[in-house]
């Protein structure tokens, strides 16, 4: 079972059509999902205003929703959004940060899956609780192994008709038919704040690229994402160099050493 589409032909095609990504992104995230998008060759947009979400993602090439920082406005916002996305046909990306913390979070999530996302993105934790699995995550942190989502992501994937990424250690990502393992990154990308938060925005810049092929573009964002990882950690000293060198990693990767480098196997 081998991708259609290799890793390399998103990111040359990404940066030769510069997409535009509306990224309804929590406070946290704007800066580094702006910077990440901005290095890879893509174009970011951070509009999450209710009277101007929905009219905006007509104009956009994906859209990506986070409900890091959540508000009643924000969510009015993310939900114009997703109709818009939904009925230009647009592909839009959900990004359910610790949507199991409260009952705020649970509604607003339910209402966005309601809505028929084309991408679900997150760790383990919040990947099996949106499952309805028995899960150990506490706040925005994962508890889990991506292992132990991966019944989980599934169970998602057929309930949605989305692709489910599970992102961690080694990344998870099915359409609820294929499959696929992703291997790779640094153990100092989760001391980076919101660096998972800026995958998602990732994930909707290469969606953007093909919308008709989201499991391979998934792939090719998470892919991308683990060699820069490897790349920037190499040189690094900690997670504060390492911010930088992931920047510069995603802005100097090309299409040969993204394929020679990312290790994606069938899962």
């Amino acid at each position: 079972m081998l991708l259609q589409i290799p890793p390399s032909t998103f990111l040359k095609e990404l940066r030769e059509q510069i997409p535009l990504v509306h990224c309804i992104t929590n406070y946290v995230a704007m800066d580094i999902a702006a910077n990440v998008l901005l290095a890879v060759g893509a174009s970011p947009a951070m509009v999450h205003a209710e009277e101007e979400a929905g009219e905006f993602a007509k104009l956009a090439g994906a859209i990506t929703i986070n409900i890091g920082t959540l508000s009643s406005g924000w969510l009015r916002g993310m939900e114009a959004a997703a109709i818009a996305a939904t009925q230009s046909g647009k592909p839009w990306v959900l990004d359910p940060v610790a949507h199991y913390a409260t009952a705020f979070r649970r509604d607003a999530t339910e209402l966005l899956l309601k809505l028929g996302p084309t991408i679900i993105r997150g760790n383990a934790s919040e990947i099996i609780a949106l499952a309805g699995g028995a899960f150990r995550g506490k706040g925005v942190d994962t508890g889990d192994d991506v292992e132990h989502a991966k019944h989980s992501a599934r169970l998602l994937a057929d309930r949605h008709g989305a692709v489910v990424a599970v992102t961690g250690a080694v990344d998870f990502i099915t359409d609820g038919k294929r499959a696929f393992r992703i291997e790779g990154g640094s153990v100092l990308m989760p001391r980076v704040t919101a660096l998972g938060c800026s995958l998602t925005c990732l994930v909707g810049a290469f969606a953007a690229v093909r919308p008709g092929a989201p499991l391979e573009a998934t792939v090719a964002a998470v892919a991308t994402f683990a060699v820069a990882g490897e790349l920037a950690a190499d040189k690094s000293e900690g997670p504060g160099s390492f911010s930088w060198r992931f920047l510069d990693a995603l802005g100097a990767i090309d299409g040969p050493c993204l394929d020679h480098r990312a290790r994606v196997t069938a899962a």
